[in-house]
């Protein structure tokens, strides 16, 4: 790695000495936190998190053992055209999330199952992926998965009422239970404007559970 003289606002800088450490200025040390907090809330979801890098192992398994991940998922030394075929080889063990920001990542990107772009990088990057996170912060991806799990609830949660309430409501609509003298003649033959008041109840109600999902937005 560079030492880091001519290096861009936000990039980690590092510099290596002749015993082979080498130093993280204040800006890496930022990053190096927030990393080892993303790594660690994954982590803490079940998820696996692996690093891969065109570095040197040595290099890698340094940055891998400031941010917690396990030395056993570094890859090191990958050329940038192998980088996708890495990611296909993680695949056949379940689905793969790459996030980067380089040029040398698209492949990757598009190879991932889920492709995340760091908003700060470069367009090629961001035109690959499948998400992008609009601030130069690992943390974003947290939330967007996050949102992504209360997305895919509401979706879910939406279906169900609106089967059960077609299942319920249309054989009533039909006349279903028309023989059933003992009910009241409202519900044996359901009134066409209560019928036009249960569908816009329904409606309704998916509308305001998607609504709630404004709620995990506003956690964020």
């Amino acid at each position: 790695m560079s030492d880091g003289a001519d290096d861009p606002p936000g990039r980690t800088r590092c510099t290596w000495r002749a015993t082979g450490s080498f130093r993280i200025d204040r800006a890496g040390r930022r990053a190096a936190a927030e990393a080892r907090e993303v790594v660690a809330g994954l982590r803490g979801q079940g998820l696996r998190v692996a690093l891969l890098t065109g570095d040197r192992r040595a290099t890698g398994l340094a940055i891998a053992s400031m941010v917690g991940i396990e030395a056993a998922d570094v890859y090191a030394e990958v050329l940038p055209a192998d980088k996708a075929a890495t990611v296909a080889a993680l695949q056949r063990t379940g689905p793969v999330a790459m996030v980067g920001d380089g040029v040398n990542d698209a492949p990757a990107l598009v190879q991932a199952d889920v492709g995340v772009a760091i908003g700060s990088g470069t367009d090629v990057a961001v035109d690959a992926a499948d998400v992008t996170l609009l601030r130069s912060d690992l943390r974003g991806l947290l939330d967007a998965l996050a949102i992504g799990r209360a997305t895919v609830r509401t979706i879910r949660r939406n279906l169900f009422w609106a089967s059960a309430y077609n299942l319920v409501l249309i054989p009533i609509a039909a006349g279903a239970l028309y023989p059933l003298s003992s009910l009241p003649g409202w519900l044996r033959a359901l009134d066409p404007a209560l019928a036009a008041g249960a569908m816009a109840l329904s409606s309704v109600t998916v509308v305001l559970s998607s609504l709630a999902l404004r709620r995990v937005v506003a956690d964020r």
